[in-house]
């Protein structure tokens, strides 16, 4: 069970036992995920779905879809949805209640962990540039290398900004491009040359190499740890 259901508080039967077990299942999973080292989609996941109970207990709406509901306001540029019902049922409340009130402090154990693996792989990536950093940073190249391997993956990000209330957020999206091998005639200054030659959009790219001292997944792991780490490098700059 890699995934909880965004509406697994209300769908089917809403039952304290029934969504205990659904729940404890999921953490249980995801719990194995954490001790493998993977980090995401599943803390990401865990998170939608605590802040959820979180806005449910405090404001006694069901968000995301829980119910079926009546559509009142609709914000799609900012993939926002706000839903009102009212719900007559006292017993199935009584019933929400109790399941939120057992799920939450469980999910949040759970969040812990994951947030303590985030922080130990986090202190366990160098990140660095390649070369000299140019003024425009918003787009270039991640290189990804592990301490015990030669292999180099190379990624090509670009930020993009998006904003919400009044703050501003930046995101960074990325494309793999290829492995390359890195060695005394593979430098990562050389496959900066290299990319600069195939990409010739990018003359002067802004590039990075996030070089772990421990081996982990990649994708699960490592790359959106690294993204995280330059996105907050970027926005600091």
């Amino acid at each position: 069970m890699d995934r909880l259901k965004h509406d697994w508080l209300t769908e089917g039967l809403i039952d304290y036992e029934y969504k205990k077990y659904i729940l404890l299942a999921y953490l249980k999973d995801v719990g194995r995920r954490f001790n493998r080292s993977e980090l995401y989609p599943f803390m990401s996941d865990l998170i939608f779905h605590y802040r959820n109970l979180i806005k449910v207990r405090e404001s006694k709406k069901l968000m995301f879809e829980s119910f079926p509901e009546s559509l009142t306001e609709a914000d799609f540029n900012k993939l926002r949805l706000t839903y009102s019902k009212v719900v007559n049922d006292d017993e199935v409340m009584g019933q929400i209640e109790e399941i939120i009130a057992f799920a939450i402090p469980k999910m949040k154990g759970m969040l812990e962990e994951g947030k303590e693996l985030f922080e130990f792989v986090e202190e366990n990536i160098e990140l660095e540039p390649v070369g000299v950093s140019p003024i425009y940073s918003d787009e270039g190249y991640l290189f990804i290398n592990q301490q015990s391997s030669v292999d180099i993956s190379i990624f090509r990000y670009q930020v993009t900004f998006f904003e919400h209330s009044e703050e501003k957020f930046r995101s960074m999206t990325t494309q793999f491009l290829m492995n390359e091998i890195h060695g005394v005639s593979k430098t990562y200054e050389n496959i900066k040359i290299q990319l600069t030659k195939q990409f010739s959009e990018l003359p002067n790219p802004a590039t990075y190499l996030a070089f772990s001292k421990l081996t982990l997944p990649l994708n699960e792991t490592l790359l959106p740890v690294a993204k995280r780490m330059l996105v907050q490098r970027l926005a600091s700059a």
